[in-house]
């Protein structure tokens, strides 16, 4: 059933995970390999380098002080994954910044979540 999902999702993808996707995907990120849609447990990553456990979400408003996505960084942490989360306006409006952070994140031993509501 999520791969099905998955593969919806792929079909219907937002603006900004348009953009973000074709700079991840083929390895153009630092010969990093994503994924998009990944199903993962009962969720569905936006986008996934599974080699380093990192998952990257691309937000709209609706994740902003959300439960769910909160019981969702839980469970994948404790499946030993780290997050970035990003906004979909921030993706649009500064993707070189965004695809520099996600570079920066997977060249580093940090284990620590990212998210845009954590920024200054």
């Amino acid at each position: 059933m999520a791969t099905v999902q998955a593969r919806r999702l792929r079909q219907a993808m937002t603006e900004a995970e348009r953009r973000l996707w074709s700079a991840l995907r083929g390895r153009r990120l630092g010969g990093w390999k994503f994924r998009r849609q990944h199903p993962l447990g009962p969720y569905i990553l936006d986008f996934a380098c599974v080699e380093r456990r990192v998952a990257v979400e691309a937000d709209g408003g609706q994740h902003a002080g959300s439960e769910h996505d909160r019981r969702r960084t839980l469970w994948l942490e404790g499946q030993g994954w780290r997050l970035m989360r990003f906004w979909n306006s921030e993706i649009l409006q500064n993707t070189d910044g965004v695809l520099q952070e996600i570079l920066r994140f997977l060249e580093s031993p940090s284990s620590q979540p990212f998210s845009p509501w954590e920024k200054g």
